[in-house]
């Protein structure tokens, strides 16, 4: 199909447990995935973008999926927060080190939405109900949320983007 223009790292796993009680294989699990798992796919989809998009003045583009607990601690969940916080910091290296050989590296934050990374959350009528409260769009984000901020970092509108952290989260982080 000729070139890669972009990737689009989204393939999460999150796990529960107090941070007193989490076992190594959780930690590894999640971190894996999370983490390093998206690093090498960045470094394997740059190799090719970095091929083609200087000869033809086309930019690669590179969306990774963050987290509001890139910005925040959270609760019960110290992989997926030291994971997602990684997923920021490496954005902006990225980015730092590929602008130069045409590669936009940017992130989406999704803020709390409906999907079976977040089940147990709304299971919970009470904690789910505190989520809710706390957002100011008033209430949980639909995948389908994400879609156009995906949309946009991976367009030419997104050609001066570098190294950013999208939050998409009904206002969340502003209150």
């Amino acid at each position: 199909l000729g070139s890669l223009d972009i990737l689009v790292n989204n393939a999460g796993i999150i796990r529960r447990a107090d941070a007193l009680d989490f076992s190594e294989e959780d930690w590894d699990a999640v971190m894996d995935t999370n983490l390093k798992t998206l690093f090498f796919l960045c470094q394997a989809a740059a190799r090719h973008m970095t091929g083609w998009s200087s000869q033809d003045g086309k930019r690669g583009k590179i969306v990774n999926i963050a987290s509001l607990l890139t910005f925040q601690g959270g609760i019960r969940v110290p992989s997926y927060t030291a994971s997602k916080s990684g997923v920021g910091g490496l954005t902006k290296l990225l980015a730092n080190e590929w602008a130069t050989r045409g590669i936009n590296v940017n992130a989406i934050a999704p803020g709390y939405i409906a999907t079976n990374n977040t089940a147990a959350l709304q299971a919970d009528p009470e904690r789910s109900r505190q989520i809710v409260e706390r957002i100011p769009e008033g209430r949980w984000g639909k995948p389908s949320d994400i879609g156009g901020a995906a949309v946009f970092l991976a367009s030419d509108a997104a050609d001066y983007v570098q190294g950013q952290v999208l939050a998409v989260d009904g206002g969340w982080l502003g209150r």
